[in-house]
């Protein structure tokens, strides 16, 4: 198994053990190789929940632009459900699994089809 593989399973992990979802694995790997290399970044790899304008980054570079959905109260909203399923002490959210569960919280599957 090579680095992105290892990943995706913490991944994987994390979405089983931390927010007890049953991962797509098909979905993750996608979601994953969407991020690009900031999931090899140790601060990239992580969204730093407690940081207004790295939600606003989330917000502005994945939902709007990646997911094509329309900037709206909505979109907050499902960040800090995210954010609050991942658990708020939880220190590291990976970014492929916070895009992960945006894209299944916006049924938005079909983007990375």
């Amino acid at each position: 198994m090579g680095k992105r593989d290892d990943l995706i399973a913490q991944y994987a992990d994390d979405l089983k053990n931390k927010i007890g979802m049953d991962p797509d694995m098909d979905l993750l790997t996608k979601v994953t190789i969407g991020c690009g290399p900031a999931i090899y970044d140790a601060d990239a790899s992580t969204v730093a929940s407690s940081q207004e304008g790295e939600l606003e980054t989330v917000k502005q570079n994945f939902l709007i632009k990646k997911l094509g959905l329309s900037d709206g109260p909505e979109l907050d909203d499902a960040i800090a459900k995210v954010v609050e399923a991942y658990g708020k002490s939880e220190r590291n959210k990976y970014r492929a699994v916070v895009y992960y569960m945006l894209t299944k919280h916006f049924g938005k599957e079909s983007v990375y089809g």
